[in-house]
């Protein structure tokens, strides 16, 4: 019995405790050692998701990856008829585990799967995406071929509706939330943050979990945390996961408004950890303001018989005008046009409601910024 326990790789096969670990004390990632794998834990909140979460949970039964795992799922309080499906699922899979999550912000439910979960590996799941089959044994592949802490790669939005054809567009393009890797793709290789992830749990547990006194962001708070401490988050365009966009645009909105809001908040938390791409839209949002402003002026100007140079104003929104029109045309024609009709709508409720929200936060001009979680 001692034999065979000491040919047993412990990094696979669940336990954490005595496997070998780096200098950092972080355990070692090894290949499997007689077709023993490492358990995965895949952790989810849930609040308000009847429409998505069985495809969700379903799309982590159906991995094709060998080894051990247990879905945990942490309920927030629900109003849509979420808390009686999702019972439903776990009293007939033993495999789906339901822990409450009181508070029903992202980050306290992620922290309370985790906790009552206890594989070696952590794969993070929003209700909204769909995990394709190989994803698990990519993810962890991955960890095991580079060394790193977190991997992840690209939030893959796919809409059903016009509207939702629109946002996904502007998702996957660099006119709509920037270009960064996980949104249009790009080479493999460190990162300063990726889509959900895949992370080792004693690496996670060292930095702290995710803080949850942020509602949006958190995990690009924790990857850099996760740096900070020397360790490595890795994007890989191999890991693609399906995303169902905010299904109206009031919906849209107050996502958008409460990621810039709190994008916003931790530029000004930590300015050391921002690029420049963070500030465009606020930059835009004001520059097309101050344009407009100032284009009414020449107007009265004009009335009063003066001579109207503030008119120059105009050009600035006008510009922005030209670039919504031929970003809409670039990208938009392979959707329909249903769908090219609502990507001119979308593209600027994106920029302003995001620009916005970012001035907000970045300025301190929000009185109660835990109150936005962006549902």
């Amino acid at each position: 019995m001692r034999t065979t326990e000491a040919r047993l790789n412990p990094w696979l096969i669940g336990s954490i405790d005595s496997a070998p670990r780096t200098k950092d004390g972080y355990p070692v990632p090894q290949n499997a050692d007689d077709g023993l794998l490492v358990g995965v834990s895949y952790v989810m909140p849930v609040l308000n998701e009847a429409t998505h979460v069985r495809a969700a949970v379903d799309s982590l039964l159906q991995q094709d990856y060998r080894g051990p795992f247990e879905v945990t799922l942490a309920l927030g309080p629900s109003i849509d008829g979420t808390t009686e499906l999702v019972e439903e699922m776990a009293t007939v899979d033993p495999r789906i585990k339901v822990v409450p999550n009181e508070i029903g912000s992202t980050p306290a439910g992620l922290n309370a799967a985790i906790r009552a979960s206890h594989y070696p590996v952590v794969i993070r799941v929003d209700a909204h995406s769909v995990l394709p089959p190989e994803y698990a044994r990519i993810a962890v592949e991955t960890l095991q071929r580079t060394g790193a802490d977190n991997v992840g790669g690209i939030m893959d939005a796919q809409g059903v509706s016009p509207f939702e054809k629109a946002v996904a567009r502007a998702y996957g393009t660099r006119v709509g939330l920037g270009g960064t890797p996980f949104h249009v793709g790009g080479r493999e290789g460190k990162a300063d943050t990726v889509y959900l992830g895949c992370f080792l749990r004693a690496s996670i547990l060292k930095v702290g979990l995710f803080d949850e006194a942020i509602k949006r962001g958190q995990d690009w708070e924790l990857n850099r945390r996760l740096r900070e401490a020397g360790g490595t988050v890795w994007f890989t365009p191999d890991l693609k996961v399906l995303y169902r966009p905010r299904p109206s645009l009031s919906r849209l909105t107050r996502q958008m408004l409460s990621t810039g809001l709190w994008r916003g908040e931790l530029a000004r938390r930590f300015p050391a950890s921002n690029g420049i791409r963070y500030f465009v839209p606020p930059v835009m949002v004001v520059g097309a303001a101050l344009g407009l402003l100032l284009g009414l002026a020449g107007l009265v100007q004009l009335v009063g018989g003066a001579t109207p140079w503030l008119l120059l104003g105009f050009i600035v929104p006008g510009i922005y005008v030209v670039f919504v029109a031929a970003a809409t045309i670039a990208v938009a024609r392979p959707d329909g046009f249903r769908s090219v009709l609502w990507f001119l709508v979308v593209l600027p409720c994106i920029h302003f409601s995001w620009g916005i929200g970012f001035l907000l936060g970045y300025l301190k001009l929000t009185t109660n910024i835990t109150a936005h979680a962006g549902r």
